[in-house]
């Protein structure tokens, strides 16, 4: 696979500095890992327009026989500016891992610990190495908050802040000193400026007609919301979805509780039909399932037993499995981003019932498959295509498919 280049932040001691980081990618047989650098230097600057001039008029670093260097490096300066989910804060790590394991502080904290196993890995920071050998809780953080959860989770939580404290300024000591920043071409700075500044600019005036047209547009919001329709199911706060996979079409019932995805099922199984009708006569009868806790559901049972329960799919609710994974595998332009988005929707939901954190690792941005599918659900002008094939991509994205289709519970 030919993985991408993706402009990354780092939060070192020295202040923020903008580098590239080339996630696995294969030659023949052999697969790679690398950074922007040299030998035994890892390359970072203040500026991504500082960064653009670097790589426009140097050949001679780590990265410049990967397949997408001939891309990147002929890029706009503003297209090398590194996204949210790439910014990457060492310093504030002990902050993190001293504060309470909520979700985002466990996400961030994951997600930086990650890149830092990559830079050890990578450039070869026994240090870092060890850091990660010495202290295997850290590998707990992959399982979200529900890992942080009662008396032992608690105890988790507080030996991740022990080792962090112990031990981490050697490990961020070790990355700074592998960092440098050589000279740029003044000539190249002065353009990538130029188109910095540029883009800044832009943005300004998009700015300002967005705040031309912002009333006329929460006009229309108010109108659409007033004009939508009252029905049963927006009522009792439960929806009918209707789930397309490869081999048939099946139905379930779905709502949300403090942000929570809660279906028709228990046990993290999603109960799902063959037909409205036949989970129509499910519902009428009484059954245990995570649904039946919610205080609207009674409401459900009794049109189902008098038999006037109509159940309706909304078009936001139908989720059209098949197609995605060759989509994928043929590059954005060929993805629908609208059912990419519904199926990643579906896929976290399902794992959120079941408690299972894996497919949100999955779809991390830090992993090639979370930064393809980010890429396509959330356009940016200023972010880098992904670069062919995508097999490995598609790939990916068949496990979390298959993974998904093994929690559901034909009734």
């Amino acid at each position: 696979m030919a993985g991408d280049i993706v402009p990354i932040e780092l939060g070192l001691t020295r202040g923020d500095l903008v580098t590239l980081w080339a996630p696995s990618w294969r030659e023949g047989d052999d697969e790679w890992e690398a950074f922007l650098g040299h030998e035994e230097d890892l390359f970072g600057f203040p500026t991504v327009a500082e960064l653009a001039a670097f790589i426009r008029t140097n050949g001679n670093n780590d990265l410049v026989d990967h397949p997408a260097w001939a891309t990147v490096s002929r890029l706009a300066a503003p297209e090398l500016e590194p996204d949210d989910a790439h910014a990457f804060d060492l310093v504030g790590v002990p902050e993190l891992a001293a504060g309470d394991p909520e979700a985002l502080v466990v996400a961030e904290l994951h997600n930086t610990l990650d890149m830092v196993r990559n830079l050890g890995e990578v450039c070869d920071l026994q240090p870092v190495v060890k850091f990660f050998e010495n202290h295997p809780e850290l590998n707990y953080l992959r399982g979200g908050t529900d890992v942080f959860v009662g008396r032992e989770g608690e105890e988790l939580w507080d030996r991740i802040g022990t080792a962090v404290a112990k031990d981490w300024d050697a490990v961020i000591d070790s990355v700074d000193a592998i960092v440098s920043t050589p000279a740029v071409d003044a000539e190249s700075l002065s353009v990538a400026e130029a188109e910095v500044l540029a883009a800044e600019e832009n943005v300004v005036d998009a700015d300002d007609d967005a705040e031309a047209d912002e009333d006329l547009d929460e006009y229309d919001t108010e109108a659409a919301e007033t004009e939508e329709e009252e029905t049963f199911w927006t009522e009792v706060g439960i929806d009918p979805i209707q789930i397309i996979t490869s081999e048939t079409t099946y139905y379930s019932l779905r709502c949300y509780l403090d942000d929570r995805a809660v279906f028709l099922g228990r046990g993290g199984k999603i109960s799902v039909f063959a037909s409205e009708r036949a989970m129509a006569r499910y519902l009428a009868d009484n059954h245990d399932h995570a649904l039946a806790q919610v205080s609207t559901y009674d409401q459900v049972q009794n049109a189902a037993v008098d038999g006037s329960l109509d159940i309706q799919v909304t078009d936001q609710n139908v989720y059209v499995l098949p197609g995605l994974a060759d989509d994928l595998a043929d590059g954005p332009d060929a993805v629908d981003a609208d059912q990419l988005e519904l199926a990643v929707e579906l896929f976290t939901d399902a794992a959120d019932f079941a408690k299972d954190d894996a497919t949100d690792a999955a779809l991390a941005a830090s992993t090639p498959l979370g930064w393809y599918v980010s890429y396509i659900l959330e356009p940016d002008p200023g972010r880098m295509m992904p670069s062919p094939p995508f097999q490995a991509e598609a790939e990916s994205w068949r496990a979390l498919e298959n993974e998904f289709e093994t929690r559901l519970r034909p009734e």
